[in-house]
């Protein structure tokens, strides 16, 4: 078989023989390596998350402010435009479409 199947197996077997020679022992020092992973584990992620991934993530960062200023401008304009006006004019469509002909009238050639 493969080693690290043997490997685990052994580690399995190891935790097995501690927990029924001194169970108390044994799920106190679980309990310890499981803290210690989850402290390692939140470290890992603040420091991650802290720092920047380069120039990319700065510019995506600042590009999202002005997004939101914008939208918010926006909205202030939008809403004090509509309580200034009576009448609600109709806005033109922001869409260029186009029509394409197409080939109705011809029968396809099916055969070859």
């Amino acid at each position: 078989m493969n080693v690290r199947y043997w490997f685990l197996t052994g580690i399995i077997m190891l935790a097995l023989i501690g927990l029924f020679s001194n169970p108390s022992s044994f799920l106190r020092e679980a309990l310890f390596v499981i803290v210690v992973a989850g402290v390692i584990f939140i470290l890992y992620r603040v420091i991650t998350m802290r720092k920047p991934n380069g120039k990319d993530q700065r510019a995506f960062i600042r590009a999202a402010k002005k997004t939101k200023k914008k939208h918010k401008k926006r909205q202030t304009a939008s809403v004090s435009s509509i309580q200034s006006r009576k009448k609600p004019i109709r806005k033109k469509s922001q869409a260029n479409l186009t029509v394409i002909e197409g080939k109705k009238g011809k029968k396809k050639n099916r055969a070859f």
